[in-house]
């Protein structure tokens, strides 16, 4: 049985980004939505999924969330459209 690996980003009202790795979007964007883990996400109220992918290399997840980080700056949320 294959594992699934998420690489997911989340915003809120003030379009502020959070991009994460997780084995259960599901779970993960519950504990998001529910600030169920104190951080960045509960502090700024990042309750919205914007985008994921799926794929079943973990190392692959987490070079692509470093990819994905390194792209957002203030103002360069557009280039997600």
């Amino acid at each position: 049985m294959n594992k699934e690996y998420y690489v997911y980003i989340m915003t809120n009202k003030s379009r502020t980004l959070y991009t994460g790795v997780t084995n259960n979007l599901e779970r993960r964007v519950y504990e998001h939505k529910h600030k169920l883990l104190p951080g960045f996400t509960s502090k700024y109220n990042i309750t919205k999924l914007v985008y994921y992918e799926a794929g079943d290399d973990i190392s692959v997840a987490i070079a692509r969330e470093k990819q994905i980080k390194g792209w957002l700056w203030p103002g360069n949320e557009d280039s997600l459209d």
